[in-house]
């Protein structure tokens, strides 16, 4: 059902509604017209990395761990589990008339924010911190979840629009300061592929303001950019809670009908929260006018009727047992494995293990279920974590010992007066001095980086205050490398942390996210060399936060791998793999847009070799730099990226379209055009940067075009 004919027929339905009626579907838990055949329907659902929040599903590495790898066919093959497994739990729920929160076909995902800043608590929902990169993963995600079928299998979201990146804990009621170039630029490319290329039905408005307005009644970005500009057509979706803001934190107006008023007049179509129930006040009192009740009304009954929900669909056949299949689990399997990134390597891994008699597993992470899956998860029906993965895989070949070493973050509560730490360090030293290597699984989880409110630490804002581990675990590091044992470090979290200890004294060292429910098996995996590591920093990993600027500042000079005038210590598209892969040559070449003599871009064939022993997958990165605007990005940014196989001793020759966006800049008004002619292109497996030259011992070949 093409969305002409979904807005005829919802137009048609509203047509019959009363006002009191029309009203009550624009809340999130909106009621049922039993005259009209219209049942209750809860729009609240989320999908981020596996159905969340609604029983059993098949669990995907949490976002920041999918963007790693740097494949958007893998995306989209997720998106489509998401849907399969979102619809058939649809089905089940409705036909035994469950209509509840979490029971929808409406998913409020992908989070396409910028990661702007490594303390941000939510970043690990995201696509990390490049627009492009971003992006390129969020359009594949969207196209599995909605499909192209003669319905939308489900419909996908992108939030939260726009200019929302912590801190968590000033959200309610925080400003965010951002220039037309930056928005341009950095914040909106996201959200502007979401609309334009991905079709998404929905956009969610954050909770802060931007330059002065709520997001949720922000005429600028919701009319002007949004509708206007980018002819988006879909449904506007308050955050949860947000239109409250309102009158309750921002005082932009003094009580909820004024809220109400502002948000529906604005075009925020739907309420997640409570102040739409004052709809009928602000109604009666004067203050808005039915046309816009109306007009928001249509496009959230579109919606329903693009997913089919009150017809027979395509999908009517999907059932529990297509939850959680065993080619759902495969995808799975494929994502743990490819979103590992491998930051260090003295040659230890991967491990023989028919060399080894004992391992020593020690870490607060080691066997946490927790690490496994971020926040926004669901339920998976069995969990593998670091330790289960080691053990299954060396069975009784080689003895396993294992410690936690210490809490999570907490002193240990039988050692409180005691800074060494007590029994759990004296037990990892012993761990480690019975090795023959140490396997440290250090990190964080959802209850120290996440969202405001859904989190265990002092605060509750879900922020880190800097980027050092917790001190609990900095003690451990200390006792497990004083051992003199070879160490190799495997560290979960969501975000960018202090590893500089690690890059000093471990032998090897791998940033594992928050891998999925059974990503246990694939670390091991990967640690044995069963699978070859190939995912890259989606984010820059800095040493401190010493030279970023200000958490509350959105300007964009001095932050992100694009403008940071430092040193990190690990470079955003940074990652090694256990072969030696390196591009050897690069041309460039312009095309033309199909039938027209317009500039299309440019076509970069880049021949890539693996020099190594093992097999491996590399991703071959495209970065630009413009030679002439003064106002133009300050570092290469990234313009295409492939991701390749290559047997050892193998040579591929890889085609990568940089497209005519990639030569464009960005003035202070936010007008983007191509403004000259010469451009450097770097065609590599990493960024151009020093760091990644010293850390990879290969540069990107370079190559000059003039258009």
């Amino acid at each position: 059902m093409n969305r002409e004919e979904a807005k005829r027929r919802a137009e048609a339905l509203v047509a019959k509604m009363t006002v009191e009626e029309k009203a009550s579907q624009l809340k999130f838990n909106a009621e049922a017209v039993e005259r009209l055949g219209i049942p209750e329907y809860n729009w609240w659902n989320e999908g981020l990395h596996g159905v969340a929040r609604a029983g059993t599903a098949t669990s995907f590495p949490q976002a920041i761990g999918m963007a790693a790898t740097f494949d958007p066919e893998l995306m989209k093959a997720v998106g489509e589990v998401i849907s399969t497994e979102g619809r058939a739990k649809y089905n089940e729920a409705s036909s035994r008339d469950d209509r509840d929160i979490y029971k929808g076909l409406t998913y409020w995902s992908p989070n396409v924010n910028i990661f702007r800043d490594p303390r941000w608590g939510r970043g690990h929902e995201t696509y990390g911190e490049d627009p492009y990169l971003t992006s390129r993963m969020a359009v594949p995600f969207i196209h599995g979840l909605q499909g192209d079928s003669e319905h939308m299998k489900l419909a996908a979201c992108a939030k939260h629009f726009a200019g929302h990146s912590g801190p968590e804990a000033l959200r309610h009621f925080f400003n965010a300061e951002i220039s037309k170039k930056d928005l341009e630029e950095t914040y909106l490319p996201a959200f502007e592929a979401c609309v334009k290329e991905g079709q998404v039905e929905a956009v969610m408005g954050a909770y802060n303001r931007t330059n002065g307005e709520p997001c949720c009644a922000n005429h600028e970005l919701m009319t002007e950019i949004l509708r206007k500009r980018w002819g988006f057509e879909g449904h506007y979706v308050s955050d949860c809670w947000a239109v409250r803001d309102f009158h309750e934190s921002h005082k932009v107006t003094s009580r909820p009908e004024e809220s109400v008023t502002k948000a529906l007049s604005a075009g925020c179509d739907l309420n997640c929260g409570c102040t739409y129930e004052r709809i009928l006040n602000a109604y009666e009192e004067g203050l808005l006018d039915e046309k816009y009740i109306t007009e928001s009304c249509v496009r959230v009954m579109t919606a329903r009727f693009l997913l089919g929900m009150f017809e027979e669909t395509e999908f009517d056949h999907l059932s529990l047992m297509d939850v959680e299949t065993k080619e759902h689990l495969a995808v799975a399997k494929r994502a743990s494995e490819e979103c590992v990134v491998l930051l260090k390597n003295n040659g230890l891994l991967p491990l023989s293990q028919d060399k080894l008699h004992t391992i020593g597993v020690i870490g607060p992470n080691a066997n946490s279920r927790l690490a496994l899956i971020g926040n926004y998860h669901g339920t998976s029906s069995r969990y593998i974590t670091i330790l289960e993965g080691i053990q299954d895989l060396v069975g009784d070949s080689v003895r396993v010992l294992y410690s936690a070493g210490c809490d999570l973050w907490r002193p240990n509560a039988e050692s409180l007066s005691k800074p060494e730490g007590g029994d759990r360090l004296s037990e990892a030293a012993a761990v480690a001095a019975h090795s023959d290597v140490v396997i440290l699984v250090t990190g964080l989880d959802e209850t120290l980086e996440g969202e405001e409110g859904d989190t265990g630490n002092s605060d509750a804002s879900g922020d880190k205050a800097d980027l050092r581990l917790p001190e609990s675990q900095r003690r451990l590091m200390d006792t497990v490398f004083a051992s003199g044992k070879p160490v190799i470090l495997v560290n979960m979290t969501g975000s960018s942390v202090d590893l500089c200890l690690a890059q000093e004294k471990a032998e090897a060292v791998l940033q594992a996210w928050y891998p999925g429910a059974r990503g246990g098996a694939e670390v091991a995996d990967i640690l044995f060399g069963r699978t070859a590591p190939s995912g890259k920093l989606p984010v820059t990993f800095y040493r401190g936060t010493d030279d970023l600027p200000d958490f509350t500042d959105y300007a964009m000079a001095g932050r992100t791998y694009r403008y940071y005038g430092g040193i990190p210590l690990y470079p955003f598209g940074y990652g090694l793999t256990y072969g030696d892969a390196k591009v050897t040559e690069a041309c460039a070449e312009q095309i033309r847009e199909e039938g027209t003599e317009n500039f299309g871009g440019v076509r970069v064939k880049a021949k890539v070799k693996n020099n190594g022993i093992c097999a491996c997958d590399e991703v071959v990165q495209v970065y630009i730099r413009d030679e002439e605007y003064s106002l133009a990005v300050p570092n290469p940014a990234l313009a295409a990226f492939a991701r390749v196989h290559l047997e050892s001793g193998e040579e591929k020759t890889v085609e990568l379209d940089v497209l005519p966006r990639a030569f464009t800049s960005v003035d202070a008004d936010g007008i983007r055009e191509i403004r000259n002619r010469r451009f450097t292109l770097y065609a590599g497996c990493s960024q151009p940067d020093e760091r990644s030259a010293e850390l990879t011992g290969h540069r990107p070949v370079q190559i000059s075009v003039e258009l």
